[in-house]
């Protein structure tokens, strides 16, 4: 709806500067639209990290199980419809490159995460020098529009821990 008042406008404007001011006004704009969804997303992954969090609390520590065990069992990983290469370019397109504040050209991060047994995600964690693309890393991943298709050990759906590191160049 904004992109087609903002093209009646421009449209309708003979004045090449006026059509130049109007479009500079759309670019400011919608780069401010962009600035303010990235803040709710910020926002709503501050809640769901304090929600696994909480949840981390309630879960007894007994229940744990030994990592070679669960891989012993595992029949198939778990795998992101379209594959890996599907899983990166996702990503990559939902990371807000002007949420990343850096001096170097190239970042780095890993990111973990837990794919449920539903193969939604949970316990998203990045770890790499630069905070701002950890969390841009972050809210990509929980904002992925597809779910894994589960890890499956003993003919069960189970839980999985994934490790996908990723690298942006800045330019």
């Amino acid at each position: 709806m904004l992109n087609k008042e903002f093209r009646k406008k421009f449209d309708a404007e003979s004045n090449t500067f006026k059509k130049a001011a109007i479009k500079g006004d759309f670019l400011f704009f919608m780069k401010k639209m962009d600035s303010i969804e990235n803040t709710a997303l910020v926002g709503a992954l501050l809640r769901v990290r304090n929600q696994e969090d909480l949840e981390a609390i309630k879960i007894p520590k007994a229940t744990s199980i030994n990592i070679s065990d669960r891989f012993r069992d595992l029949e198939t990983a778990p795998n992101y419809p379209g594959g890996l290469n599907t899983l990166r370019k996702e990503v990559a397109s939902l990371i807000y490159t002007d949420g990343v504040h850096t001096e170097v050209k190239i970042v780095k991060t890993s990111v973990t995460f837990i794919v449920e047994n539903d193969g939604s995600i949970s316990n998203v964690h990045a770890q790499g020098d630069n905070f701002t693309f950890n969390r841009q890393a972050e809210i990509a991943l929980y904002s992925l529009s597809e779910r894994f298709h589960p890890a499956v050990a003993k003919g069960d759906p189970a839980r999985f821990q994934f490790r996908l590191p990723l690298t942006l160049t800045m330019e």
